[in-house]
């Protein structure tokens, strides 16, 4: 065993190298105690970012991959088992008072001892409606402008054609119609779109075909749009936001204005202001603004509210990945306070009583004290001398 160090035995120019190695030795130690802390961060931040997914955070389902985690709804357990309810509303067929079409089935013959009933007058009948499709076959309208010669100036003169009837050959609008709601609305692509039309109708529309009838549907509907727009602008609340989308390879903007009534879309290469004013709704609105906090939003003249659907994926997150037990509380009151209101809509009522107003306030501002006092102290870097200090994710949020 090694025997201890006789400090009593050193020469002062001894001490003097052994507390100039001890001081070298601390300050190597501090710093590997900074770096440490600083890589935990590091580590910390990286883990965090790889445990958001699309039902944490506000990253899109596409980027989940394979690895996506099983759904879970927001939504609360009723005890309910699934399928219909007692005292729902069914949609069961019904017979019609006036049926398209009635056939006869006459009965000839008694099943029982099998005698002649055929000249026997029928006492009555049971009825069984069947629904059904009509049968689908393409229906060609030829017009025929006729032409005349004038006996008072012998011109010659031709009948005008109906509007839209401009081509020898051409669609007509009910085509154009199903082609545009196939694709728009239920969102079949060309290829499964030429399919359709070619089974179902035995029409074979091509690729530019189908893109003339939407560029057509997009034309004709330019007066909805600018409708939609003043009415959304109107609205007392409207919804944004911004999600991406590829378009023809790259990354573009799906921006969207919605109401329980209107919804607006608008693709554009700017996911930002400039695209906001591009669409031309934000400008002008005075109201409330539903949105995700990003940025951009506050650039605008109008009332913001912050969208509690990405509050309790980021509170999701917050209970997951850094144990914070105030978080899923306060998920519960946000849920709970939503329920109160959906009951009170259901009722007829305009508002909550101001009684669980407050209630709810005061549950959502002890959930708040609470999560303050639950998260993290970060210690600040020593050598960044100005500046606010960083704050832990979640107290940001």
């Amino acid at each position: 065993m090694k025997k201890p160090l006789d400090l009593a035995s050193l020469s002062e120019a001894e001490k003097d190298e052994l507390i100039l190695v001890l001081l070298q030795k601390n300050e190597t130690l501090m710093a590997q105690c900074a770096r440490i802390a600083k890589l935990e961060k590091k580590i910390e931040e990286l883990e965090s970012k790889l445990a958001k997914n699309s039902r944490n955070s506000s990253k899109p389902p596409s980027s989940d991959g394979y690895g996506k985690p099983k759904p879970k709804s927001q939504r609360k357990k009723t005890g309910r088992s699934s399928g219909g309810q007692p005292g729902h509303k069914g949609s069961t067929l019904k017979q019609v008072e006036h049926p398209d079409h009635v056939q006869e089935h006459p009965v000839s013959q008694c099943s029982h001892c099998h005698g002649d009933l055929s000249n026997q007058a029928a006492m009555g009948h049971e009825a069984r409606q069947v629904f059904d499709l009509p049968e689908i076959n393409v229906m060609v309208t030829e017009h025929r402008a006729h032409i005349k010669t004038c006996p008072h100036c012998d011109a010659r003169v031709k009948a005008a054609f109906p509007t839209g009837v401009t081509q020898p050959v051409q669609y007509g609008n009910r085509v154009y119609a199903t082609a545009a709601y196939l694709s728009q609305y239920q969102l079949l692509p060309y290829q499964r779109l030429q399919e359709l039309f070619h089974d179902l109708f035995q029409i074979n529309l091509s690729q530019g075909t189908l893109s003339n009838i939407l560029s057509r549907g997009h034309q004709q509907l330019e007066r909805f749009e600018d409708a939609a727009k003043t009415l959304l602008k109107g609205s007392g609340v409207v919804h944004f936001d911004e999600s991406g989308i590829r378009l023809k390879k790259s990354l573009n903007w799906l921006h969207v204005a919605s109401t329980p009534q209107l919804t607006c879309y608008h693709i554009d290469a700017k996911r930002g202001k400039v695209a906001m004013d591009v669409m031309a709704i934000l400008p002008d609105y005075q109201g409330y603004a539903v949105h995700d906090h990003w940025a951009s939003y506050y650039g605008y003249d109008c009332q913001h509210v912050l969208c509690n659907a990405h509050h309790l994926r980021e509170l999701t997150f917050a209970q997951e990945q850094h144990q914070q037990r105030w978080a899923a509380e306060l998920s519960k009151c946000l849920l709970d306070a939503k329920q109160e209101v959906d009951d009170a809509k259901a009722a007829g009522a305009l508002s909550l009583a101001a009684s669980r107003i407050s209630y709810f306030d005061r549950r959502y501002s002890r959930l708040l004290r609470a999560g303050r006092d639950e998260l993290p102290v970060l210690v600040g870097d020593k050598n960044k001398r100005r500046g606010k200090k960083k704050q832990h994710k979640v107290k940001n949020f």
